[in-house]
């Protein structure tokens, strides 16, 4: 695959092994380290999926997930943060649902000013949007129309105070929009709930909450429109902990280099059992990796295929998601006890890559779609 050969990969590798170093201590204390950030911003990592014409690396999908893949072995929770805006910005240069002078002014200041996005659509009561539903965080116009006044709670809003432009999905005049809220306006306040979570405890994915927050009127985005699948944040999303995953892998295999038992008198990996082990995590995140990048090479970003490259897209990201699973499980087994204590990172592995699970599609949902795909039409009854 020609991703082996894109050019920023040996720049995602050396933020990987930088990040790295930071990320046990920013687990334990469950923030984002703003040196990780400062990082993104210095080496241009954040402009991967910007245009070209913008400014920006202008990747394709397909080498961003490459990028994404290596950086997430370093810090998956960095990885997340750098993912948000990764798949924002590459959606939209598709879909185009902004308009063209927000889009090239957004382009410019992640390019030129290191700016932060991410998109803030996640409530308490609503969880996941994914499934429908109404927002229940709203904005109303002020009474000479010059502003909104936006009162809302989101959750799992990733990057937290870090974020420099939030698009926040939001109901307003008996529609649903996306309202540009920069950082720093009177009435956000951040509820840090997220450092204790099981999983990416340092992406500072906390609450948001918006009280009487006035916002220009021109900030409002987008409005009630044709919804247009994301084909970018379930890909981008499973790189990360197919990524995490391969970090599990590599420090599994140097630990059975490494561990001579007094009884053996020699490096467990000589032993079958532990290779076969190895083996056998090293064949499910094969098949992970091949499948997810098969799926990436196959988009081209036309609308036409949107809908039809669903199912392939949920396949690639349940596969990645289960695999990863198995394969951070199968490390713990291999290091034995040594691996649910803090000397190896093998435990934090194995809690992040269960976040795969909560974000779409997932679960019953993308079996259904991969099987009505398999079945194809069915006859009227």
């Amino acid at each position: 695959m020609h991703v082996s050969d894109t050019p920023f990969l040996p720049v995602a590798r050396e933020l990987a092994r930088e990040f790295a170093a930071r990320a046990d201590e920013a687990d334990r204390a469950g923030r984002l380290p703003p040196q990780d950030v400062a990082a993104l911003r210095r080496s241009g990592y954040l402009t991967l999926s910007i245009p070209r014409e913008q400014g920006g690396q202008g990747l394709s999908l397909a080498d961003c997930l490459a990028a994404q893949l290596e950086l997430a072995q370093g810090s998956p929770s960095t990885a997340l943060v750098a993912g948000m805006q990764m798949h924002v910005f590459g959606h939209e240069r598709e879909v185009r649902a902004w308009r063209e002078a927000d889009f090239a002014n957004f382009c410019r200041l992640a390019v030129h000013e290191g700016a932060l996005f991410n998109s803030v659509a996640s409530e308490p009561a609503l969880g996941s949007p994914s499934r429908g539903g109404s927002f229940q965080t709203h904005a109303d116009p002020t009474p000479d129309g010059a502003n909104w006044i936006v009162n809302g709670h989101k959750t799992w809003t990733t990057g937290g105070r870090h974020l420099t432009h939030m698009l926040v999905r939001l109901s307003l005049q008996g529609s649903n929009g996306v309202m540009l809220i920069p950082q720093g306006l009177p009435g956000i306040e951040w509820r840090e709930t997220w450092s204790e979570s099981l999983s990416l405890r340092a992406s500072d994915s906390h609450d948001l909450l918006l009280h009487d927050v006035v916002v220009p009127y021109g900030n409002l985005i987008e409005s009630s429109h044709r919804s247009r699948p994301n084909v970018w944040f379930p890909l981008v999303m499973s790189a990360i902990y197919l990524g995490a995953a391969l970090a599990a892998r590599h420090t599994v295999i140097q630990f059975a280099l490494e561990r001579v038992p007094t009884a053996l008198g020699k490096p467990i990996a000589t032993l079958p059992k532990i290779q076969r082990q190895i083996g056998d995590m090293d064949l499910s995140l094969q098949a992970a990796r091949a499948l997810l990048f098969e799926v990436a090479e196959e988009w081209r970003g036309r609308d036409e295929d949107r809908a039809a490259m669903m199912p392939r897209i949920a396949a690639a990201k349940l596969m990645v998601n289960e695999m990863a699973n198995k394969a951070t499980e199968k490390a713990l087994q291999i290091a034995g006890g040594t691996s649910i204590t803090r000397a190896l990172p093998l435990e934090r592995y194995f809690r992040d890559v269960r976040a795969g699970s909560m974000q779409p599609p997932s679960g019953d949902t993308a079996l259904e779609m991969i099987g009505r795909a398999a079945i194809g039409p069915l006859p009227e009854m």
